[in-house]
């Protein structure tokens, strides 16, 4: 099968950052789908992990975390999928991934992909999706499809992969008011079409964004990225029992200052379920199938900015290098071989 990967670390100018690759179509665990991949998506999990984890063993890593395609058989314990399902899934960050025609990804682990979405529409959200909701419901506790509240949630990028779906969601499915954070003209327009009832500037104190717009203090606080350079300000923009949500990469971050406001501190990582093999890893599998119906029905739309072309090693290049510019909008798209 084709597939794309990499050797050795290295920056995306070098063509060897990623190869194209003629690989054996993996075997299935009792659990695991076999995928024909039909369109991915590319987010920043990917860039780190190519820039900066060598593969195992020496052999090629095939990356990818957002897929969507059909499946073509299925292992002798799967229940919920059968050979012909169209489905959509972001996979685990400890076996190979979507860059590939075939993928072995558990049943738990996968929804059924929304029939109003195109393959590349639906590839745009798994990843994004599953990290948004664990976020809001599960760390932070937000009462789903609670519509009244006096509370508010900043999202700090919300012109982002998970900032695009998180205002979506909570504009949506909760009484929050929603507060995202955005700073060129293009970005501020696309987080107004995501929900956001107000849009502040990052590049300024996000503390003093939130005064002007009259909502001194929020509940929940989402950092989505450069947390710790918004630390200060996020405590002081946090009401006393508030909660912070962070799913970047910090170098380091003390949460001492926010114990005089009894704050809480919360880590999201989407792969932690799989990782573990956690006793409610199939929970991923629910969030996927309520997210595709809220996606059927209207309630959420695609969070894809723009299909770049086929699957390839080339055009996957052009798609990490939009992703580690740092301005990038929603989600890139690749479909096809």
């Amino acid at each position: 099968m084709k597939a794309i990967g990499y050797h050795a670390p290295s920056p995306i100018a070098s063509a060897e950052s990623l190869v194209d690759l003629d690989l054996p179509v993996p075997a299935l665990r009792p659990h695991d789908l076999l995928v024909k991949v039909e369109a991915i998506s590319v987010n920043p999990v990917d860039v780190k992990l190519r820039a900066a984890a060598a593969p195992p063993n020496g052999e090629a890593r095939i990356l990818g975390f957002d897929a969507a395609g059909i499946v073509e058989a299925v292992g002798p314990a799967v229940t919920r999928f059968k050979k012909g399902d169209a489905v959509f899934y972001a996979g685990a960050i400890d076996r190979p991934g979507s860059n590939a025609e075939f993928q072995a990804v558990d049943e738990r682990i996968v929804g059924p992909k929304p029939a109003s979405l195109s393959f590349a529409e639906a590839a745009a959200l798994p990843l994004t999706s599953l990290t948004a909701w664990e976020l809001l419901f599960d760390r932070l506790r937000v009462p789903y499809g609670q519509k009244t509240s006096e509370d508010a949630i900043l999202i700090v990028n919300g012109a982002g992969g998970v900032g695009s779906i998180l205002t979506q969601i909570a504009r949506r499915l909760t009484g929050l008011t929603v507060i995202a954070t955005a700073s060129r003209p293009e970005t501020v327009e696309w987080v107004r079409s995501m929900g956001a009832h107000h849009v502040i500037d990052h590049r300024k104190p996000l503390d003093e964004g939130l005064k002007e717009i009259g909502i001194p203090q929020v509940r929940y606080v989402a950092g989505l990225t450069a947390t710790d350079k918004h630390q200060k300000a996020i405590v002081e923009a946090l009401a006393p029992q508030g909660a912070l949500a962070l799913i970047d990469d910090p170098a380091s971050f003390d949460i001492v200052p926010f114990k005089r406001k009894s704050l809480a501190v919360h880590w999201e990582l989407m792969f932690t379920r799989s990782l573990f093999g956690t006793p409610d890893i199939a929970e991923q599998h629910r969030i996927l199938a309520e997210v595709s119906a809220l996606v059927d029905s209207g309630v959420l739309r695609t969070t894809m900015r723009e299909e770049i072309g086929r699957i390839d090693a080339a055009t996957l290049r052009r798609a990490h290098e939009a992703v580690e510019s740092g301005r990038s909008i929603g989600k890139t798209v690749l479909a096809g071989f």
